[in-house]
């Protein structure tokens, strides 16, 4: 059984595939905060701006098995022209507390690349097309490679360098929202933390930016 705050179609906004166009599932449920307000001071993560409660978003809801999900999340994609590869990218909350090789078999069957984001303290099952490690706080990863790592900026429990070692492919920094948190705005140091760390690329959340979904 798997459990859906909610799945929608839309453009990539964040991070090495900002842009392309995708099929989200938004799993409910995350390791380190419950997604009550009342507990976020106490969370390991204590800046999310997700609503990852229930089920009861867009196209949200329970599902038994794969295939069920699979379908569900195929007819969610445009009937459009052209040779585009559809995308599924599953995130949350905490995607691995549910994503399983069945389903990454499912998409895959359906002719999906398969995309993950995830806070990397869980391990990774086989077959992911592209996997987005956002670390959190002072939590251990266990998850140590992957396509990008994206980490949100600036937590001070974890700072950049602790992860310039890793095995991944492009490393991103995104300013974090605190709108969620109360702050300004961070933007101008992590512009100034890539221009100084050329490791370090820039992440905006264009979907915000734009107003896209």
């Amino acid at each position: 059984m798997y459990s859906v705050k909610e799945a929608f179609y839309s453009l990539q906004g964040e991070g090495g595939q900002a842009g392309r166009a995708s099929v989200f599932c938004r799993f409910s449920g995350c390791n380190l905060w419950s997604g009550r307000e009342a507990d976020r001071a106490a969370a390991a993560c204590r800046f999310c701006d997700t609503d990852i409660r229930g089920t009861d978003g867009q196209h949200g809801g329970r599902f038994d098995g794969a295939e069920a999900l699979a379908d569900h999340l195929v007819a969610l994609w445009p009937d459009a022209p052209g040779t585009a590869t559809p995308q599924v990218i599953f995130t949350g909350g905490e995607p691995l507390l549910q994503l399983d090789e069945s389903l990454i078999d499912a998409m895959h069957e359906r002719g999906f690349d398969v995309a993950v984001e995830t806070n990397g303290t869980l391990p990774a099952p086989p077959g992911i097309d592209w996997l987005c490690v956002s670390p959190k706080g002072e939590t251990a990863l266990a998850q140590t490679s992957g396509d990008e790592l994206k980490l949100v900026y600036p937590q001070s429990d974890a700072p950049p360098e602790r992860f310039t070692t890793l095995d991944f492919h492009h490393f991103f920094l995104q300013p974090m929202d605190t709108t969620a948190v109360g702050g300004g705005d961070v933007t101008a140091d992590t512009v100034a933390y890539c221009l100084s760390h050329p490791q370090w690329r820039l992440s905006l959340q264009t979907h915000k930016i734009t107003g896209i979904d």
